[in-house]
């Protein structure tokens, strides 16, 4: 998580790194506050990316919310209660950004691999005409 989170701040140095720090704690706090302020809802989230949904749910034990599924829902399914304006203007939003960076990250360190391991071509499958069925 924290690599992820240094790849969203780009914490280059520790100064950085602790500023990233502190805007965290800064949000945890504004969450305490919301929480106290505003009714919290139930929000019902489908993320079918296993590592966006590991993300999500680690993003969410965060901020102090616990990530749940009812019995019988989809794995992909995770339910979170909290404030609307917090999981609206925070959490969805920070979650949107982290998913784009590791999911980036991911594709680099794949296209390595297989660029190193498996063939130098990562390129996608060619596209070719189809041809017409015989008679």
């Amino acid at each position: 998580m924290r690599k992820i989170e240094a790849l969203y701040a780009a914490a280059g140095t520790q100064g950085e790194k602790v500023a990233a720090g502190a805007a965290a704690e800064r949000l945890r706090r504004r969450f305490e506050k919301t929480r106290g302020e505003e009714a919290s809802e139930e929000f019902r989230f489908s993320i079918s990316d296993p590592w966006s949904r590991q993300l999500f749910v680690a993003l969410c034990r965060r901020y102090g919310l616990r990530p749940f599924r009812y019995s019988r829902m989809h794995r992909q399914s995770v339910v979170v209660q909290g404030p609307r304006s917090f999981v609206d203007g925070v959490l969805w939003p920070e979650f949107e950004e982290l998913s784009v960076a590791l999911t980036s990250h991911l594709g680099e360190i794949t296209d390595r691999i297989i660029r190193e391991e498996v063939h130098t071509s990562t390129q996608d499958a060619e596209e070719v005409r189809e041809t017409p069925l015989l008679g």
